[in-house]
């Protein structure tokens, strides 16, 4: 079974490092942690790598863990929670690429089964709810330090249990909460939270969002200046795309942030019988049914003819 083998590793390894996707989120960074928590409680001593994230993470237990870099030069194992290519690694991909043995973690049904063993549940909302099944299946105790990270992890990606939501995930709720989890704070941290350069950038966007193809589609942008104007930090982004999908009869909600080199990240929301993930798959991402995205080169009008052809192909 997959989960022997992958126990099996776990346990003999030495040199161990968990890798998250570029720009990560809630669930990546839940998973993340918790699976450290995971392996030191089995006497391990990981490495966890992840690029910079939302300071509004920094509530998480341990999250002083994380590291910018390694000077190990060959892991005995590599673990990558909540990512669907090795493309989205983002500079750590040596780390992954050069393990001796490497494992996948995810729930993306556009995942690329890029381990030498992958252990990818689509129907799963949020990586860290395939943790709960694992770390019991271990025999990992779920204290509350690892209920806080899981719980999230499941909070955000669900966008506060809104979407992608399954029954077992209010049961792992109710179990989690029973540990003494503030649930209410991973809310408040996770997903309402706000400092000054993200309301700017949200006036910005709000200002230039339009609707299309009857108001089935909403669109709006950040440029890089817009960025560099209000000294926006990673994840100062967050929440803008969904202030098109809250529009009545809106369907499709488009949102395009600057990244580098001329590139725009593509951010997709849907509402019902749009399969965002097809789009993001045809631009070079992939995702979720209801949340997808993709990183795109271009101008702005270029990208947004691109992504609009594609979601007319479904409405």
């Amino acid at each position: 079974m997959t989960l022997d083998t992958i126990l099996e590793e776990i346990k003999k390894a030495e040199k161990i490092v968990i890798l998250a996707h570029e720009g990560p989120d809630g669930d990546a960074i839940g998973s993340a942690i918790a699976f450290n928590l995971a392996l030191k409680s089995l006497g391990k001593n990981p490495d966890v790598i992840i690029p910079e994230y939302s300071k509004n993470f920094d509530f998480l237990p341990d999250i002083n863990a994380i590291k910018k870099s390694s000077n190990v030069k060959k892991y005995d194992l590599a673990i990558a929670l909540d990512c669907a290519d090795s493309k989205i690694l983002k500079g750590y991909t040596e780390y992954f690429e050069k393990a001796s043995k490497k494992i996948v973690i995810d729930h993306h049904s556009s995942n690329t089964m890029f381990g030498d063993i992958n252990f990818v549940n689509p129907v799963a909302p949020a990586c860290c709810q395939i943790l709960i099944g694992m770390f019991e299946y271990f025999e990992i105790e779920i204290t509350k330090e690892i209920g806080e990270c899981i719980m999230t992890g499941i909070v955000t990606d669900t966008g506060g249990f809104s979407h992608n939501t399954t029954y077992e995930t209010f049961e792992f709720a109710a179990e989690i909460m029973r540990l003494g989890v503030n649930i209410s704070q991973i809310f408040r941290r996770g997903l309402y939270t706000r400092n000054k350069a993200n309301l700017e950038l949200h006036k910005k966007a709000m200002n230039r969002l339009e609707f299309l193809e009857n108001g089935k589609i909403a669109f709006t942008y950040i440029t890089e200046e817009d960025l560099k104007e209000v000294n926006a930090m990673q994840g100062d982004h967050e929440g803008i795309v969904e202030l098109g999908r809250n529009v009545e009869n809106v369907e499709v909600s488009i949102f395009l942030h600057a990244t580098k080199n001329n590139c725009y990240k593509v951010s997709l929301r849907s509402q019902d019988y749009v399969d965002v993930a097809n789009i993001a798959i045809m631009l070079g991402g992939g995702g979720h049914q209801k949340a997808a995205a993709a990183t795109v080169k271009g101008t702005i009008e270029q990208i947004k003819d691109k992504v609009i052809a594609e979601v007319k192909k479904q409405l």
